[in-house]
């Protein structure tokens, strides 16, 4: 076990300093007081182990407002066990009471610039959500007119699939016509060609007749 008296001097009385050094050593096994001196110093004395008491240095030598301590002296020696728990040792009535009075009235202005930087940060989140909003309208715009582009694609391209529908019709028909002329050409030749079969067997039947009507009459053809 160690031991240690410290002095810190700087902005310390009338800022909560002693309850600050006492909230740190609290639920610890550290023993001692802490007391306010007439030369507007505090006086720290604690007994326990030496790593609690070098945390405890370190948790109460600080500039975080209202406290700022300037200079923090400290000697070290052995434990004597005079100690069963850790203190505030107050001084005269008139003294704490001016003390907490400063100290209330510290708290508030520190409670009042909290809430005052608390309220910026929410007008900035809500300036953020607003932005993150605008953003989203502006998202939101942008996949409209894409949708309204891809509707005038598709409108197009049934524009397009209408007219080759139409353009096979229109081969369907040509195609029709084609077979049917086919048809048609293919019995005007068969009409042709047996017509001039029946024309040529006239004439053979004649020729022959004439033939025979010369023979008989005593011309050889």
């Amino acid at each position: 076990m160690k031991r240690f008296s410290a002095v810190a001097t700087g902005r310390v009385q009338r800022v909560g300093f002693r309850e600050h050094v006492y909230r740190e050593t609290f639920n610890k096994d550290i023993s001692g007081y802490v007391k306010n001196l007439d030369t507007g110093e505090v006086e720290i004395v604690a007994e326990g182990s030496e790593e609690d008491l070098r945390a405890l240095i370190n948790a109460i030598n600080i500039v975080r407002y209202p406290i700022a301590v300037k200079s923090f002296t400290v000697e070290w020696q052995e434990a004597t066990g005079e100690f069963t728990t850790f203190e505030i040792i107050r001084g005269d009535l008139q003294e704490e009471l001016f003390e907490r009075v400063d100290f209330a009235g510290t708290i508030m202005y520190q409670t009042l610039e909290n809430s005052e930087r608390s309220l910026k940060k929410q007008d900035q989140m809500l300036d953020k959500q607003d932005q993150m909003l605008d953003k989203q309208d502006q998202m939101l715009d942008k996949q409209d007119q894409m949708l309204d582009k891809q509707d005038q694609m598709l409108d197009k391209q049934d524009q397009m699939l209408d007219k080759q529908d139409q353009m096979l019709d229109k081969q369907d028909q040509l195609l029709q016509v084609g077979i049917e002329t086919k048809e048609e050409i293919a019995g005007l030749r068969s009409d042709t060609g047996k017509y001039l079969d029946d024309e040529f067997k006239e004439i053979k039947k004649e020729l022959a007749a004439i033939k025979g009507a010369l023979a008989r009459a005593g011309i050889q053809v």
